[in-house]
Formats: structure tokens, sequence, C-alpha cells
């Protein structure tokens, strides 16, 4: 990995830092100019150490190459019936049999491998043995997945058995807004930008979206800079540059935009009026024109 170059001063004709093998003149310093004449008029920009390198996007590719998996198989099995403590088990084996580590596991104490949230579960779900999947149920599954120290992240929304009009009608939105969304993620665009795709879709189905949680960055930790909102006004928050990576995970409510968290495990988020949520999430890299996706 790269060391902390976030001060360090590059002549044009030296190799650039981020170890491409190009002088800085032909790789990154067209990039930074142009970050540079951006910050001065006031704008939020990364910071070097933001930008990903060739060789650390590879590595959050691998890791991502697990995290696709895992969400895979539970799209095969997941079923009415089975508890979230399967779930747990399957993300768990999985995961620690390809060659990876389940990230949720032990992070700042949560106590399982991914996050399984049901219904009005927001997110943060801990898997149990009492909770088992209904006919009409939707469950988010959140994955996340450390290989070679790099991390990946994702989850999906799935239905089990038929449900409401309303509840599909909410799940199928939700993906749609992070579509929406990733349209907006190029160079020199704004998270605002993307927030404003986002919201706006949501908004017109009559939706809301969570205000207090949002996506980030990640890559090289599990939650780095920036903290990625989905309810900023376009053109603000911060400008996109080739080799951010975050994740794109807008929480969509039926109902009101307020939640909760659970005060018994201090990690359940919950809707603050009991209606469902739904979310899905990818993580992406900007690229030089647009972006890529590497998990979903």
């Amino acid at each position: 990995m790269v060391a902390n170059l976030s001060n360090q001063k590059i002549k044009r004709t030296d190799l650039c830092w981020c170890q491409s093998g190009l002088p800085y003149i032909e790789c990154h310093q067209p990039i930074e100019k142009r970050l540079k004449a951006l910050a001065r008029i006031g704008m939020e920009t990364p910071s070097r150490n933001m930008l990903k390198t060739k060789e650390q996007i590879e590595g959050i590719r691998k890791s991502a190459e697990i995290n696709i998996a895992v969400l895979d198989y539970v799209a095969k099995n997941i079923r009415e019936g089975i508890s979230t403590w399967d779930i747990d088990t399957w993300v768990h084996d999985i995961t620690f049999d390809m060659g990876g580590i389940p990230a949720p596991l032990n992070y700042e104490g949560f106590p399982k491998s991914v996050c399984t949230s049901i219904n009005d579960q927001v997110c943060h779900g801990i898997p149990s043995k009492n909770d088992f999947l209904r006919p009409g149920d939707i469950i988010n599954v959140d994955c996340s997945t450390i290989r070679n120290g790099y991390f990946s992240d994702s989850s999906r929304m799935f239905v089990i058995g038929e449900t409401t009009p309303e509840k599909q009608r909410l799940v199928d939105v939700a993906r749609e807004c992070v579509y929406k969304g990733l349209e907006q993620v190029k160079p020199w665009n704004t998270i605002g930008d993307m927030a404003h795709a986002i919201k706006s879709h949501a908004r017109a189905n009559s939706f809301s979206v969570v205000r207090d949680i949002g996506g980030h960055g990640c890559g090289l930790e599990f939650h780095e800079d920036p903290f990625v909102s989905y309810v900023i006004r376009k053109g603000t928050g911060m400008v996109f540059a080739p080799g951010m990576c975050f994740t794109i995970e807008p929480m969509v409510n039926m109902g009101t935009y307020r939640v909760y968290v659970d005060a018994d495990n201090g990690w359940t988020v919950y809707t603050d009026d009991g209606k469902p949520s739904a979310q899905w999430e990818i993580q992406v890299v900007v690229t030089e024109t647009g972006a890529d996706i590497l998990t979903y």
C-alpha cells in the first residue's frame, strides 16, 4: 500500500506518487491541479490519500469477488423458514473458505458476520436464532469482506415469497435510486449531484431518504472519508475525482425519514413510524470517465 503522501511535494518530472511508473506530469498532476483550482473557489475536494492507486483498486476487486460470491449464495438459498442466524453462518463460513474475513465481525463490538435487517429495520440488524423469515418479509443482507487488508462492502434486498405491492415497489424504487445516483458519479461532479438524483427519485415515488446515515469511503479501511449523504443539495459536498472509492447505499423509507437505534443492543436502526425500509448497496470507484462498479 502507498504511504501517506498527502503533504509531500513532487516535481512534475518525478515519478508519480501512485507508483504507476509514469511521470507526475503525465499522471496525477493534471487531476491535482484541477482539484486545487476547485478548492480555491470553496469546493470540498478529496485529499491525495483518498485517491486509490491501480494496485489498491485491484486489491479491492479481489476482496469484492468474495463479497459478491457470498451474496450470490444468499440469493440462491434464502427462503421462508430460515433464520437470520442461518444467513450469518453462510456468510461466515463461505467468506473464510474463500480466504477472506467478514468485516463486521467484532467491528466496534458488532457480534456477527453480517447485518440482516427485516421490514422496519433500516440497517445493522443482528442475526438471531429467533428471527425466522416469513412470507411477505423484505430483508436487507449487508455483507462486507476483508481480503489481504482490502475492504469491500455491498448489500441486497430479498423478498420472501410474495409481498404487498407497496413493499415490492419500495424495494424496486430503492434499487432504482442507487442507479439514478450512479449516473451522476463522474469526475468533477459532486456528492450533492448524486444525492439530488437519489432524493428526487425517492420523493417522486412518495418515499423518504434517511438523513442520519449514509454511505462512506471504503477500500483500505471499512469506513473511510468521505461521508456520503443522500440528502444534501445539488452542487454541494465533495467533488468526485478519479480513484475515489465509496459506497452508494441510500436507505429509502416508506414513511418518515426519521429513525432510532435499538436501546437494548445499541446497533439495530428502525424506522420511527414502524413502516418498512429498503436499501441496496454497491461500491464504486471513480474513473476518468465515470465509475466502475466493484460490488453489488
